[in-house]
């Protein structure tokens, strides 16, 4: 059984179709639906109850997906084990790790890494506090460039096409539901290159400060962003911004940055 032998798929289609199809089924997952039926792929992927059958049924046998004893479909341990060797989460976290330690025992606040993947920012490691607020995303998950402390630090330094797309996007801020004026974002983004780091604040659900810098690698190329979150008022986030600085410059001289200090002060 292949997924290259659906019925579906025109007889001129190569293999590419086939996996925009499994990329849609997998696509259906997310955090608040991580057991899916069979109904519910269908209808999520946009893909006949007939497909998602026979292309389910397979990944299963390959092991992207499994079977719960209730029947429902979840993401199999296999896609984990080929998703942890992506080199921009798994490099860069093994050598980011024992500095977000460090920073994590010093401030006893959530750590954040993150990196840009085209106009979104993705969680690759997150160090959680007691105590110390809820925070909205899941290691995995995907983060607005413009809403978010390490969004905010990444978009500051991306390509100004990746800018410009932004700024004509939608610039509404969740989930206080206010909308980021195109000369206001502006105004930030140039504040964070000044300032060599971003700080937002979250009124709810739970009020949140997030101080966050930039990662720079070899070649002055950004490479990801560094954040510490904490409850709004429990610490000054002037306080926490030159530890956080500081961190993103060591791991930035581990990556081969040698312009650090220029760039951050």
């Amino acid at each position: 059984m292949g997924l290259g032998n659906d019925p579906d798929v025109p007889a001129k289609s190569t293999g590419e179709p086939v996996l925009d199809r499994a990329f849609r089924l997998l696509g259906a997952f997310s955090a608040a639906e991580e057991r899916l039926s069979l109904t519910s792929l269908s209808v999520r992927s946009g893909l006949p109850k007939s497909t998602a059958l026979r292309m389910a049924s397979r990944l299963v046998e390959l092991g992207a997906l499994e079977r719960t004893d209730d029947g429902l479909y979840v993401i199999g341990l296999r896609l984990y084990e080929i998703a942890s060797l992506a080199p921009r989460s798994h490099g860069l976290r093994a050598l980011a790790l024992p500095y977000m330690e460090d920073l994590h025992l010093a401030t006893g606040r959530h750590v954040l890494l993150a990196v840009r993947d085209r106009h979104e920012a993705v969680l690759i490691e997150r160090l959680s506090a007691h105590q110390a607020g809820r925070v909205m995303y899941r290691v995995g998950g995907r983060m607005p460039l413009h809403a978010t402390g390490v969004g905010l630090a990444l978009l500051a330094y991306a390509p100004g096409e990746v800018q410009e797309e932004i700024l004509r996007g939608d610039l509404t801020l969740q989930p206080e539901n206010l909308v980021r004026t195109p000369p206001e974002l502006r105004r930030i983004l140039a504040r964070v290159r000044v300032e060599g780091s971003a700080t937002t604040m979250r009124p709810y659900p739970d009020p949140m400060v997030s101080v966050a810098a930039p990662i720079f690698g070899a070649r002055k190329v950004m490479v990801a962003a560094l954040s510490v979150v904490a409850p709004t008022g429990s610490v000054d986030a002037g306080s926490l911004r030159p530890a956080v600085v500081a961190v993103a410059r060591a791991i930035s001289r581990q990556l081969g940055h040698r312009d650090v200090e220029t760039r951050m002060t």
